[in-house]
């Protein structure tokens, strides 16, 4: 089995002020979980002692990384306890399921109307949820039967529905497995607001999924691989001396973060250069936006774009909405944490981790709620009912 380096990730800068249980949103709800410092600085002493030191607390970990964001001294809390689970953690055909986005997503876009039914009846989730342990009351998202880089490749040349031949500056798009198999729509919502900026779009040559549900189900070989094929591919945008732009807060901090903190691979010529869509479009001149729009959001701040650090760029792009009521959200963990909240054995901590969130929602009754995470689009719309959008289809829908 392959050996991966666990970083101790600054462990030895620990206060243990507890900032970090403090705003750990599973210690809210899970009494079995000791929290992010000791399953994290704390047990990774013991680890480093004894290899074979395994502590159950660290498949609790949503790896949110609101205790990284809180902490003082820039210890690496989450990224400590994802390098012990890619060591340490077993797993099942379940999690290869869920984790394995690029295979069941090919798998099941040709047949999408019949997986998208099958996934919804009772009898197939009975099963799921009894042989598989995939929880019953979670709803999946629906494939589509065509592909967008089908659409783009067919749409895109001279003469098509979105000709990108007529510009001359270009960025690429890590357009992710989401926008792939499941939602093809988002991808051409970035064509359409990057054209209006002026660029045209071209897409990355050999990407994969960025490895998230991977990393988070220790799957750390497949991981790697895919990793690797993904900075082969944006380092042939870099050399082409064109940005890369991604709609997905999640594959971004993943491709930027977690390959060389948890994976420890060297994206160092790459990173700087891919970015949100919405942090990209802030040093681009003024889209063209429609007068006729009359919309309440509320906006949300997935866990990761909390890391990012990047929320001001995308509400400085909506507040620029003319008719948009922009009313921003506490940051709050929705709970669904990726694969976490499909696994029936974690729903119900994942629905209480959402719950203040989900009543925030209710109480505010938006038109719709915005957010860059794909997976917290998928708890909040089943939590709430309330339709959610990404930023970009947003600005799709406001622009002429």
């Amino acid at each position: 089995m392959q050996e991966f380096n666990i970083s101790e990730g600054n462990l030895e800068q620990c206060l243990k002020c507890n900032l970090c249980t403090l705003v750990c949103p599973m210690m809210q709800v899970n009494e079995y979980y000791p929290g992010p410092k000791k399953a994290g600085p704390d047990g990774e002493r013991y680890r480093l002692k004894d290899p074979d030191y395994y502590d159950y607390a660290l498949k609790y970990c949503l790896n949110c990384k609101r205790c990284e964001v809180s902490c003082p001294s820039g210890v690496k809390v989450g990224d400590i306890i994802q390098a012990a689970r890619l060591k340490y953690a077993g797993h099942n055909l379940r999690d290869f399921v869920l984790a394995s986005t690029d295979l069941v997503g090919s798998l099941s876009t040709p047949f999408a109307p019949i997986v998208n039914a099958t996934l919804k009846a009772r009898p197939v989730k009975a099963v799921l949820h009894t042989v598989m342990g995939v929880d019953a009351q979670r709803k999946f998202p629906s494939y589509s039967q065509k592909t967008f880089t089908r659409w783009f490749r067919k749409a895109s040349v001279p003469g098509g529905e979105a000709d990108q031949s007529g510009f001359e500056r270009f960025v690429r798009f890590y357009h992710g497995c989401y926008v792939q198999y499941n939602y093809p729509q988002l991808g051409k919502d970035l064509v359409k607001v990057v054209n209006a900026a002026g660029y045209g779009v071209r897409l990355l040559e050999g990407e994969r999924c960025c490895g998230v549900a991977l990393i988070s189900n220790s799957f750390g070989r497949q991981a790697t691989r895919q990793a690797r094929a993904n900075i082969a591919a944006l380092q042939q945008a870099v050399a082409a001396g064109e940005d890369i732009v991604t709609v997905s807060s999640t594959c971004t901090f993943t491709l930027r973060d977690e390959y060389p903190n948890v994976l420890h691979l060297d994206n160092a010529a790459v990173r700087p250069h891919l970015t949100l869509l919405s942090r990209w479009l802030c040093r681009q001149g003024p889209l063209p936006f429609r007068k006729d729009l009359h919309l309440r959001i509320a906006y949300h701040t997935a866990c990761h774009m909390q890391k990012l650090g990047w929320r001001s760029y995308t509400l400085q792009l909506l507040r620029q909405i003319p008719g948009v009521e922009v009313i921003e959200l506490e940051p709050r963990c929705c709970g669904i944490a990726g694969t976490f909240g499909f696994k029936k054995e974690n729903y119900a901590w994942s629905q209480a981790i959402g719950q203040g969130l989900f009543d925030a929602i209710r109480e505010i009754a938006p038109d719709y709620v915005v957010t860059e995470c794909e997976t917290c689009k998928w708890q909040i719309e089943m939590s709430t009912g309330v339709p959610v959008l990404n930023p970009v289809s947003l600005l799709a829908m406001s622009i002429v």
